[in-house]
């Protein structure tokens, strides 16, 4: 029988609400698009698919559960792969609007963002005079006064609303206060082990996309929660890829995709999710290590079980 502690699970977040249309022609934004990159980048070996929908029409970020209705049908028969939908949106999306999704199609798992936080990109579109629509220029400049709102209430709903679904979290910490907003629910028994921490570098707002963050988020986990969780990492832009290799080596699982990065390497655009996973899937079997399979992912965290969604 396989070690699984010894298996990387493989986190594909296939769009995300932060970049633009207009930043990348490769980011997925209408169901078809987004239903195919999801499927493709769980055949290139991505075990969990992190799912937010977009406005078919504009690509703006959209929590409405009939456009996540236009692409889950078709990724949950194509794929075995964990469907994780977020409860994250966007930082100009009310909590409501964030949950309605999760509420409507009980996933195996959903993101839990662990706290409040200032959360900017305002200078992601400084080169580019011309955009594919209207409302994307804006948006970007606009996220210099956004306050991502993840208050001890708003997560304590989460936990309360989804609890007779058996929907489990990848928790989304973006500094090392939220791992100790995370062991503040577990004391109140909100949450039970294993618990899923996704840490997060890089963004503007949070912890920097440095080395030692990265072994100051894995130490201070492990002193919280001892052996009660699962690790994983992702890093924003070009650091995506040296710190999830770094958070491999020291045990952890990792994070891809267009949600977190839209490059390849540097100054050169990714063409796919897919080309992502299968990127950080050769280096870390170049490293010796082993894949999970969705499965095994499933094993490793607990999950219910793809049958046990309601996404037809």
């Amino acid at each position: 029988m396989a070690d699984l502690s010894k298996k990387v699970i493989i986190t594909c977040a296939v769009t995300g609400a932060i970049h633009t249309p207009t930043l990348s022609p490769a980011l997925p934004y209408t169901p078809a698009d987004i239903a195919r990159q999801a499927i493709d980048a769980a055949e290139a070996g991505a075990a969990i698919l992190h799912l937010h929908a977009r406005d078919p029409e504009t690509g703006a970020p959209t929590g409405d559960p009939e456009v996540f209705a236009r692409f889950l049908p078709a990724i949950h028969e194509a794929t075995d792969a964990v469907i994780n939908l977020t409860t994250g949106g966007s930082p100009e999306m009310t909590v409501e609007q964030r949950l309605a999704a999760a509420l409507r199609f009980k996933p195996e798992m959903c993101s839990l963002n662990m706290g409040s936080m200032n959360f900017s990109f305002h200078g992601m579109g400084s080169r580019i005079d011309t955009w594919k629509f209207p409302w994307e220029r804006q948006y970007i400049l606009d996220s210099e006064s956004f306050i991502f709102r993840n208050t001890f209430k708003d997560v304590a709903r989460v936990y309360e609303l989804m609890s007779d679904y058996g929907t489990r979290y990848e928790h989304e910490c973006y500094d090392i206060g939220h791992l100790y907003n995370l062991a503040y629910f577990v004391d109140r028994g909100l949450v039970k082990p294993p618990f899923f921490i996704q840490s997060v570098f890089g963004i503007l707002g949070g912890i920097g996309a440095d080395p030692d963050n990265v072994m100051f988020m894995r130490r201070t986990a492990d002193r919280l929660f001892g052996g009660d969780y699962v690790w994983s990492a992702l890093a924003a832009g070009r650091h995506q890829m040296p710190l999830i290799t770094q958070a491999a080596m020291l045990g952890g699982n990792v994070r891809v995709g267009l949600e977190d990065s839209l490059f390849i390497q540097r100054g050169e655009l990714a063409a796919s999710n897919a080309q992502q996973v299968g990127k950080i899937r050769r280096i870390l079997e170049d490293l010796g290590m082993k894949i999970a399979t969705p499965a095994e992912a499933r094993e490793i965290l607990a999950l219910k079980g793809k049958t046990h969604v309601e996404f037809a």
